[in-house]
């Protein structure tokens, strides 16, 4: 651990100096280092990274890198209130009963086959993470998956790797899919409408190749299982343990999750309609809808609030949004704007490509949003040189959650379920049994996102 901190100060302090003899300012050579430390932190010393941030953050302050005014309008409140209040609503429908009855509709498929399963767990995969954060989707999709492999006496491990995908994948598919999307869409003018119709048709694609790939590389795993499910048949017994019918209170809160869809969809024309802001209703109706179950659950809205509620994700959020708004307050982003865009000749193909594939390998190792965080000022920077930013956004928003797929820890669903295959399981993953199917799947899904963002002419 001694060492890792010792590079960590050396390569933070390294680059602050560096950048300083190139022509920055002090200040802008602190607000790097500050978030070279957060980001390398997080890295290096996981369970400490609200440590990071706090220090980082009140270092900024007390040397006037950034004033208090600025912290608190770079720290993007709006969307900390709009994950609370979707958290709320989550811990309801986890308590409802939503996801094991959504695990149930998977075992009561007709005729069930080995390809059969591979598309539905892919597909509901994919689905929850555009409904629902990633993490709460995945430990479901999991438990489900674990109970069908344990039946028919198959090695879980392919099919768990497979449906971590299909969560990354589709956590690009909506603006509720995973934090980075309500962070861009906030910063960015983008709509839920925008989403559903330039990124949810561009998620689907990646899923269908991602089946291709993945229907190939397990070919002889499908085949196992195909063979134990001839020959052990259909298990009543195991559908009725784990299916849940619809009782009242789990009807009464998909009605509430539907209505806040149904008005984080039109959130647009609505706030045209009645002459809001934009993203008022985008950004307010999670914390309506809450609100009203917390009076309809009055018994239980505390622990709505203190466990549901992931308050320790949330506070690094805010904080590390503060320290790249720095970056930003400080001019550094609209240097490294400048710099880019020459490199790219102002050719915006170039610059879409740039974008695309470092947020793809940069969240392969980092977490994502953390490299959203340090990408949104320097996107929002390209601004004054009349470039159109759409493109740019959608490329982050793909290469952020794309690139979780190629390792390991490519993302936090992907170390949630891995975590909960060694707990329940005793299988601990190797660093390659999952990197070559992520390799290749967060590869060629790029490609295919580079493809339709240069060529398609929605997106520009």
């Amino acid at each position: 651990m001694f060492k890792k901190f010792i590079i960590l100060i050396g390569i933070s302090l390294g680059l602050g100096i560096l950048v300083k003899q190139i022509g920055m300012t002090s200040h802008q050579a602190l607000a790097i280092s500050i978030f070279c430390v957060s980001v390398l932190g997080t890295l290096f010393f996981w369970n400490f990274r609200l440590s990071f941030v706090f220090l980082g953050t009140s270092i900024l302050l007390i040397t006037r890198t950034i004033d208090l005014e600025n912290v608190i309008k770079f720290a993007s409140l709006d969307v900390i209130l709009f994950l609370v209040g979707m958290m709320v609503l989550v811990g309801l429908m986890k308590e409802a009963g939503f996801f094991a009855w959504i695990v149930g509709l998977i075992l009561r498929i007709r005729n069930l086959t080995a390809n059969k399963f591979l598309i539905s767990i892919s597909i509901i995969s994919a689905l929850l993470a555009c409904a629902v954060d990633e993490v709460t989707s995945i430990i479901f999709i999991v438990a489900a998956i674990f109970e069908i492999c344990d039946y028919f006496e198959v090695d879980p491990t392919p099919f768990l790797i497979i449906s971590v995908m299909a969560t990354n994948i589709g956590s690009s598919g909506t603006v509720l899919g995973n934090p980075i999307g309500i962070l861009i869409a906030s910063k960015s003018g983008l709509t839920f409408e925008d989403f559903i119709t330039k990124a949810f048709p561009v998620m689907l694609l990646c899923l269908a190749v991602m089946l291709v790939i993945v229907r190939l590389w397990y070919r002889k795993t499908l085949a196992g299982l195909e063979h134990k499910m001839k020959e052990l048949g259909y298990n009543e017994i195991l559908v009725k343990l784990i299916s849940v019918p619809p009782e009242k209170n789990l009807k009464i809160s998909l009605g509430i999750f539907g209505v806040t869809l149904f008005f984080i969809a039109l959130h647009h024309r609505l706030e045209l309609l009645w002459g809001l802001e934009p993203n008022t209703i985008l950004l307010t109706m999670p914390l309506l809808s809450s609100g009203a179950v917390m009076i309809w659950k009055w018994r239980k809205a505390r622990d709505y609030i203190e466990k549901d509620v992931e308050w320790w994700t949330l506070l690094f959020f805010m904080l590390l949004f503060a320290q790249a708004g720095a970056l930003k307050y400080t001019g550094v982003t609209d240097v490294l704007a400048k710099n880019l865009a020459g490199l790219a000749g102002n050719s915006l193909s170039f610059l879409i490509g740039i974008v695309l594939w470092v947020s793809t390998i940069g969240s392969s190792i980092l977490d994502n949003v953390v490299l959203v965080a340090a990408f949104i000022p320097v996107i929002q920077s390209f601004q004054s040189l009349n470039l159109n930013l759409r493109p740019l956004w959608w490329a982050l928003l793909f290469g952020g959650c794309l690139g979780g797929n190629i390792t390991m820890v490519g993302s936090t669903a992907n170390i949630v379920a891995l975590g909960i295959l060694e707990k329940e399981k005793n299988i601990r993953m190797t660093f390659f049994r999952w990197f070559w199917i992520g390799l290749t799947v967060g590869v060629v899904t790029t490609v295919v996102v580079w493809a339709a963002l240069t060529n398609l002419p929605f997106y520009k």
